[in-house]
């Protein structure tokens, strides 16, 4: 079984290779595929964690393939067997525009397409969700969740929070969000 992260955005962002290193960290180096990859920079950084194509996924004629989609009228289930599982690797708009529809969906035809129920998610948790629906026959009902979870950026006499706009999976209390995201968006200039 196969992860592909068909890469959307115009460059590799910072925020991109903390989340493509947490799917290759859940889904392990050799079940992940990045596709339409095009500069030789990015090529370089995200071959430490996955197979990197330069065509997109639209092109690969992949068989027995499932594009997650939040839009996709069926769900996801530990019943689903498919040999490779596509996600849009795009940092989601609030509100959701749709893009996976726009440049994934509406070009693959002959491709299953399944949800992670209605809330849109960061690249990394639908890998995650996904894993655990399909690896661990987990249904998606089972799994806690929490949507727009606040984190805490500065503490102090002027304490600073940000609400994140997307639903992670939550354990022990607590979403599971990168570390690295964490620190990121705390040093962050300009949220």
């Amino acid at each position: 079984m196969k992860f592909i992260i068909e890469h959307l955005e115009k460059e590799v962002y910072d925020w991109c290779i903390i989340e493509y290193t947490n799917i290759s960290k859940i889904v392990g180096k050799n079940n992940l595929i990045f596709t339409n990859i095009k500069s030789k920079k990015d090529k370089e950084i995200l071959k430490n964690l996955g197979e990197v194509k330069e065509e997109s996924v639209i092109k690969l004629k992949l068989k027995n393939a499932c594009l997650l989609d939040p839009k996709a009228p069926k769900s996801l289930n530990p019943t689903d067997k498919f040999d490779y599982f596509i996600f849009g690797g795009i940092l989601g708009d609030y509100p959701e525009q749709g893009r996976t529809e726009k440049y994934l969906t509406s070009k693959l035809k002959n491709i299953e397409l399944r949800n992670l129920k209605e809330f849109q998610m960061s690249t990394d948790t639908a890998v995650l969700t996904t894993y655990k629906i399909v690896k661990e026959k987990t249904p998606i009902e089972k799994i806690n969740f929490i949507d727009k979870p606040i984190i805490k950026l500065k503490n102090g006499k002027f304490q600073e929070e940000i609400e994140l706009p997307y639903r992670y999976i939550l354990r022990n209390n607590k979403a599971i969000i990168s570390k690295k995201l964490i620190t990121y968006l705390k040093n962050k200039e300009d949220l």
